[in-house]
């Protein structure tokens, strides 16, 4: 691993200039033949967009770099939600984020002011889970639209890990991007009417566990009860503020 660190850096380096400067249909197949695998799933419906042209995308958070992987799949740039993510990562983000404030209602407003104005990503888990695991869904996701994409994402490294919890969790794209081979796989499923679960009228808490559900099936991973702030304070003994 040592021995990889330097070539692993400036790997990443180039990689990362590759994913700021350069247009979805050049990066991909340049990060390609720079050693980043990707796999893209998509269901029959993923083309077909809403009426006004923006459509409400969610998916389980594995790493920082989940909203690239998806605006990338999808060929054009999209808004991402943030929660207490460092500066740094936001001033470095190709995509446009949004920090969202935990406030319910004024969170519940500004999401859906974002999803009018164009294709929108959230993250309900609210921080990043690398296990196998999902982390409780936030039902705002099942309030904000009449419809959404659910997105399950996977990713494997080899030899870098990024940190879940540390005040230098900004470095996970960085150590991500050193891996030798890094993998990502971003799978569209079909979309989801919000408003009821197999023609039957449900809540919006209902519903966030519905598509914690499709997600944790599609991937195989073991949803949970937990919450962001249990995940931190289990973890690092904090809740997870930036």
């Amino acid at each position: 691993m040592f021995l990889w660190f330097p070539l692993g850096f400036a790997l990443a380096f180039a990689r990362a200039l590759v994913f700021l400067c350069l247009p979805y249909a050049l990066c991909v197949p340049l990060l390609a033949f720079l050693g980043m695998h990707s796999r893209l799933i998509t269901s029959d419906d993923k083309e077909e967009r809403r009426g006004d042209g923006s459509q409400l995308y969610i998916c389980n958070h594995r790493t920082l770099l989940d909203g690239l992987y998806i605006s990338a799949a999808l060929g054009r740039h999209l808004t991402a939600t943030t929660y207490s993510v460092s500066r740094i990562s936001e001033w470095f983000s190709p995509i446009r984020t949004v920090r969202l404030t935990r406030n319910r209602e004024e969170d519940a407003a500004r999401m859906k002011k974002l999803v009018q104005e164009g294709d929108l990503l959230v993250c309900p888990e609210g921080t990043t889970c690398r296990e196998p695991y999902l982390l409780r869904f936030s039902q705002l996701v099942a309030e904000i639209s009449r419809e959404v994409v659910p997105v399950a994402l996977e990713s494997w490294v080899s030899m870098f890990y990024g940190t879940s919890t540390g005040k230098l969790k900004f470095l996970d794209p960085l150590y991500f991007l050193m891996n030798p081979f890094p993998c990502y796989e971003v799978e569209f499923m079909a979309r989801v009417a919000t408003g009821a679960i197999g023609g039957k009228e449900c809540s919006s808490y209902e519903m966030a566990n519905h598509l914690q559900a499709e997600i944790g099936t599609r991937l195989g991973f073991q949803c949970t009860s937990l919450t962001r702030k249990d995940k931190y304070l289990l973890l690092a003994g904090n809740e997870g503020t930036i």
